[in-house]
């Protein structure tokens, strides 16, 4: 009778704030000692652990405690689901602020994130999505799951223009009732005009006042309908319906400035088309993109845009990448070569095999990960709302004392001071100092996608204005990245072929782009490459197999050194090879020397004008680390404006060197190409990937990833970032500025009413104008 396999049940960890690869390991080797437990397995890239046992684990929290025993937190994330809701009416930090302090308080929601501009809720949670929505549906939001928002009928006129009718009829019952008081025609007819005036224009305005009060909330609406209900209760009649129509007015111009910046951003999600052409057995096919499968043939004609991410199959053309990439001169497709979402084929008919589904393309996972990064608080947004919780409150509570204080201790006219009280009470909603961040950090933010540039956050949009110092790889950063075997040198009576055979079958394993040059050089000469087993990465040194039942070794002149298999014809080689800026690949068999690859690398045409443009733009220092040898990083340095390089460094070597810059300069960027260099990119403030267009691991390792390899994007970006924090500065100045001009007029009496909602709502629409201002850099 055959035993029964139990089955295995796998859980998932993220932990939070990974960034040593000796603490993975070490992390992996102390969960595995659990009971129970038959595997674990750490993702230092992806920062995740996978469980496996043989029984439904309940250890969720053991395993929890062992994570936190090496100094990290971790969250289960197998049992969460992600959720992104469309919440109506969120469009201002004023709404967002109580639903997130009510989500905060439910067990089972997990993380959240919000896009203003877009009215989207993001969500981790383990509780339905049903309850959620019950929950916002409690405080006043009502709100639908983004996946299933389909294609809406269209509006009405009445239905677009009903807001713009609303304050045009408050507007003018508003006009008219002061022309009657003024020219005195009949005292009791101006009132009721008012009250009517107030009560079309203010009834959105007070529906919203009592949803904040039942939760008690400080919001602008409830402040304003006290407002508008004191002066009433003064007799202000005009007042009143002055504040009604203004604020009116201000709401319908705010929601449409919020517009223009909502479409200037799904500018940026609507390049790909929503149809593709499809070749099939019937012919010529139009089909949803979405439901087009890999593997399927699409028909790209001159001039159209390609709906998804695929292979040249037939055909050649020039492909305008801008929209994706950034580069300003179209790109030569042929057979063979990939072509991406979103854009432009310029002249020629191409048949493109598709290689990924319209989710996965690079243009939605840019589209995604701009998403996610607009929904992550910078840290001035951080600051701001926090100042913001305590100076409505303040604000409040100095208007309830205006109101009492004067009258009581200095017998001064109550009506004088409750109205005073009112006017501050206006302005204590601080909805544009709130606002004042986020719109200009969702602006840079779309402006660098524009630009070809991903940042993953506000943090490092900000962050990267503070850099003073840079580390950069030099293979695939500095040079292109596309090194070729430029000469053979077989030693101990090995053939040109065998040497190059057998590097080629051990480098196979390896995503090196030196290793990539010795497969593609055999591959040209059509060479016939071995199996390979036993396999073993050396970091930073080299790698070694068993091919063909030798041991062979394959890696740098350190490496060598330390076998002790180099001698002095090895060395002078190695200093030709070194005196031509060449990189050395040494192999052996384990016992002898079997010869020299001698690899070039170009150095990328415009790294000097870069550097520069990088010195000019405030970079104190740029350093180049390498494992490559010391003679060839010093002429590349010295070649392009490099100010200090480091050569022959292990990839720990790399982390050490970014700490010690870190102690000499503060904050400090690394650039690489997101893959081997995972941990120097970590340990930097902000890491940034090169060519992240087609690369799925250089998108999730990096905080920045520029989508294609130009070094130009370096000091576009330090411009960008530090516009973007001048933009910041700029709108919380006129923010605080209007908002104590007018606290210092409310107190003596200076300020009216209908002058603070203008002064109020004229600040938000300031700040959105002028945060939207950070679309257009670079655009002269």
């Amino acid at each position: 009778m055959k035993s029964k396999v139990k089955p295995k049940n796998t859980s998932v960890y993220h932990i939070e704030g990974l960034n040593c690869p000796d603490c993975a390991e070490a992390i992996q080797k102390g969960v595995a000692r659990l009971p129970e437990v038959k595997e674990a397995d750490v993702d230092y890239l992806s920062s995740q652990l996978k469980v496996t046992s043989e029984t439904e684990t309940k250890q969720t929290d053991e395993i929890v405690r062992v994570i936190r025993g090496f100094g990290y937190d971790a969250k289960r994330h197998d049992n969460l689901a992600h959720s992104t809701l469309l919440v109506k009416g969120m469009d201002c930090p004023e709404e967002s602020t109580p639903i997130e302090s009510h989500l905060r308080s439910i067990d089972g929601v997990e993380e959240i994130g919000f896009n203003l501009l877009e009215n989207k809720l993001f969500l981790t949670h383990s509780i339905p999505l049903e309850s959620i929505r019950n929950e916002l549906r409690s405080i006043g939001f009502e709100s639908e799951l983004q996946s299933e928002v389909g294609a809406k009928p269209p509006r009405s006129f009445w239905q677009k223009h009903k807001s713009l009718a609303l304050v045009i009829t408050t507007g003018s019952l508003a006009a008219a009732g002061i022309v009657i008081s003024n020219l005195q025609i009949d005292a009791g007819l101006a009132v009721p005009i008012f009250l009517l005036a107030i009560a079309i224009g203010g009834y959105p305005i007070s529906r919203k006042g009592i949803t904040e009060a039942r939760h008690l909330r400080l919001g602008i609406n409830f402040l304003m309908s006290i407002a508008v209900i004191g002066a009433m209760i003064l007799g202000e009649w005009s007042e009143a319906a002055m504040v009604v129509f203004l604020f009116s007015l201000a709401n319908y111009l705010e929601a449409r400035s919020m517009t223009r910046a909502r479409h200037s951003i799904r500018s940026l999600m609507d390049l790909a088309p929503e149809t593709a052409t499809v070749q099939s057995k019937e012919g010529l096919v139009t089909k949803a993109a979405e439901s087009v499968e890999i593997g399927e043939v699409i028909v790209v004609k001159p001039g159209d845009r390609l709906p998804l991410d695929g292979v040249v199959k037939q055909g050649k053309s020039r492909i305008n990448q801008a929209p994706l990439t950034g580069e300003s001169v179209p790109v030569e497709k042929q057979e063979g070569d990939d072509v991406f979402a979103g854009t432009i084929n310029e002249y020629g008919s191409l048949l493109v095999e598709v290689t990924k589904k319209y989710q996965d393309s690079a243009l939605s996972r840019v589209v995604k990960l701009v998403e996610e990064a607009q929904a992550k608080k910078a840290p001035t947004q951080a600051f701001v709302e926090k100042f913001s919780h305590y100076y409505t409150p303040a604000v409040v509570i100095l208007a309830g004392l205006l109101a009492v204080v004067p009258p009581l201790i200095l017998n001064a006219s109550f009506q004088e001071w409750f109205y005073r009280a009112l006017v501050l009470l206006v302005i204590s909603c601080p909805c544009a100092l709130v606002i004042s961040t986020p719109v200009a950090i969702v602006s840079g933010l779309t402006n660098a996608a524009r630009h070809g540039i991903l940042i993953k956050g506000g943090i490092y949009l900000e962050e990267f204005g503070r850099i003073r110092a840079i580390a950069l790889d030099k293979t695939g950063t500095i040079t292109e990245g596309r090194p070729r075997v430029v000469q053979i040198l077989p030693m101990n009576g090995m053939s040109d072929a065998r040497l190059l055979t057998l590097a080629a079958s051990v480098e196979t394993r390896s995503e090196h782009p030196l290793s990539r040059a010795v497969v593609e050089e055999a591959r040209h000469r059509k060479l016939r490459l071995l199996p390979v087993d036993h396999f073993e990465a050396l970091p930073g040194k080299g790698l070694k197999a068993r091919v063909d039942g030798d041991e062979i070794i394959v890696g740098n002149h350190a490496l060598f050194e330390e076998l002790e298999l180099c001698d002095s014809a090895v060395h002078a080689e190695l200093e030709k090879i070194e005196n031509a800026n060449h990189t050395a690949i040494l192999v052996a068999n384990g016992t002898s020397m079997l010869g020299i690859l001698s690899v070039a690398d170009s150095v990328r045409a415009n790294a000097r004008s870069a550097f520069q443009e990088l010195h000019e733009a405030g970079i104190r220092k740029l350093v180049m680390l390498t494992g490559d040898n010391h003679r060839t990083a010093a002429a590349i340095a010295d070649e392009t404006g490099i100010d200090e390089s480091h050569a022959e460094l292990l990839p720990h070597e790399k982390v050490e060197a970014i700490e010690e810059l870190k102690k000499r300069y503060g904050k400090i960027a690394m650039v690489g190409d997101g893959i081997n260099d995972a941990p120097a990119l970590a340990a930097a403030t902000i890491g940034a990937s090169m060519g992240a267009t087609g690369t799925n691991a250089a998108l999730e390792t990096a905080d920045i990833a520029l989508m294609k390899d130009d070094l130009s994007k370096l000091p576009y970006l330090k411009r960008l970032s530090r516009y973007t924090v001048r933009n910041i500065k700029e709108n919380i100045f006129l923010a605080l500025g209007i908002k104590a001009v007018f606290l210092m007029l409310a107190i003596p009496g200076l300020a009216t009413l209908w002058m603070a909602v203008v002064a109020d709502m004229g600040a938000s629409l300031l700040v959105v104008f002028n945060g939207l201002r950070v679309l257009r850099f670079g655009d002269d």
